[in-house]
């Protein structure tokens, strides 16, 4: 289907010359000679894009802009003018227009920045379609979803929500587990009660054992006064347990057992405690295979596994890369800024191996940082613009670097990765690379890391 470009300006044959060299090609021309012809014209059906005379017969290509953007047009509108100054290109600019062109200009040039135009505006379209189903239909406490796969997730978290059966979700980190475990909550019968989160992988086992149960005072060195543990803390309410597959086999006997009974006590302590708790458990483990090896107790395998949830990683679902890109830069309050659509396919052609959460930091810090607010292919991360990310634990995939990327850059961002999701372990962190520990070692020194 041809694209509708609308040609004002009030030289006949400037028209006559942009018309030719534009159906030539491939678009479908509408021509107007002042602002009440361009008025007219949209009324009956708007273009996919205007270029806009700067000085037309009332009223000029300003106001026509003006008077657009404020009835709600959003097509990308590119102004040209033979009068260019700063003044004036700032305030077409401020006033909605995609581009600014002074006349004499190369048609080339032109060609290039309607295609440009129009890429950004099919973008801009598409978030704008994938935020509207979204607000209607799949609007879950804060979750941004719109893959196929996502979007069943959904509609599973808003039907098991009101029960009270527990759920497991499973996903890599990063893949929003825990907003997941706040829509069950929030979606239930018990969102007036508190929902206690608990990270169990980040707490050796006694210090878990505490946290969880409680302790009575003088149950140990330092306890001077008694404590409440997570469950009675979320009593009537839901606990989330992240990174369950990684709590210790004395704590899981005591998980087991008030799972079953919904009592326990205090360390320290001998009186029994009622509670009436959700339990919504998390882990980027295999839990199968931890019990195959002796790690995890099978009959706390199906306590907890009653409803499971598997998320699936940001690499498997790029689709909703632009909505979520969209979605965090409103969260940053940085409304004004947009992606370019070359810098938004180079977001969405990247692994992502820290996931949701990897790419809600790096728009973070684009949107400090981007001094534009056209975010370019120039503000990306370097192992972004390179097209390269680790796929996933365990794996490695590697695309071919674009032209003009510094490759060391590259390596140093991949060093630091791989470092950091492995703890600083420099054997774990080698294997991840593919290296010898001897290699990673020389590159780390090789980077001052």
């Amino acid at each position: 289907m041809k694209r509708r470009v609308l040609i004002a300006d009030d030289e006949k044959n400037m028209r006559w010359v942009l018309g030719q060299a534009l159906s030539a090609e491939g678009y479908e021309i509408i021509e107007a000679a002042d602002g009440k012809e361009v008025l007219a014209a949209i009324s009956e059906q708007p273009p996919d894009l205007m270029v806009l005379d700067h000085k037309m017969p009332a009223p000029d290509g300003m106001e026509v802009l003006r008077r657009l953007r404020a009835k709600g047009h959003t097509f990308p509108i590119i102004m040209l003018t033979a009068h260019g100054n700063v003044a004036s290109a700032v305030e077409a600019m401020k006033a909605g227009a995609s581009e600014y062109l002074t006349k004499p200009f190369d048609l080339e040039e032109l060609k290039l920045s309607i295609e440009k135009a129009l890429k950004v505006g099919d973008l801009a379209a598409e978030v704008t379609r994938l935020r509207e189903e979204l607000d209607r239909d799949y609007d879950v406490s804060g979750i941004v979803a719109a893959d196929p796969a996502m979007l069943n997730i959904i509609e599973t978290t808003r039907k098991v929500a009101p029960t009270s059966a527990t759920v497991m979700i499973y996903g890599e980190s990063g893949t929003g587990k825990e907003l997941v475990a706040r829509a069950l909550h929030t979606l239930s019968n018990r969102a007036s009660k508190p929902f206690v989160s608990v990270s169990a992988g980040a707490l050796p086992e006694t210090l878990l054992e505490s946290e969880l149960f409680g302790y009575e005072k003088g149950a140990f060195t330092g306890a001077m006064q008694a404590k409440p543990g997570r469950f009675e803390l979320a009593n009537g309410g839901t606990l989330f347990l992240d990174e369950i597959g990684d709590i210790s086999p004395g704590v899981q006997v005591k998980l087991l057992r008030v799972m079953q009974e919904r009592t326990f006590e205090r360390l320290g302590g001998t009186r029994p405690i009622e509670v009436d708790v959700r339990v919504v458990a998390a882990t980027n483990r295999d839990l199968q295979q931890l019990i195959a090896d002796g790690a995890f107790r099978e009959d706390l395998y199906y306590r907890l596994n009653v409803v499971p949830i598997t998320l699936p990683p940001l690499r498997q679902r790029p689709s909703e890369i632009p909505l979520l890109v969209a979605h965090f830069l409103e969260k940053q309050k940085a409304g004004s800024k947009h992606i370019s659509a070359e810098a938004m396919n180079l977001l969405s052609e990247y692994q992502w191996p820290g996931n949701v959460r990897e790419l809600e930091n790096t728009i973070e810090r684009i949107a400090i940082l981007s001094r534009n607010d056209e975010i370019g292919v120039e503000d990306l991360p370097a192992e972004v613009r390179a097209g390269v990310a680790m796929c996933s634990p365990g794996e490695r995939c590697f695309v071919l670097p674009e032209a003009g990327v510094d490759l060391e850059e590259v390596e140093l961002e991949f060093v630091k990765q791989a470092l950091e999701r492995t703890g600083g372990t420099t054997p774990k962190a080698a294997k991840l690379l593919g290296l010898t520990t001897k290699t990673l070692e020389a590159r780390m020194e090789k980077y001052g890391l």
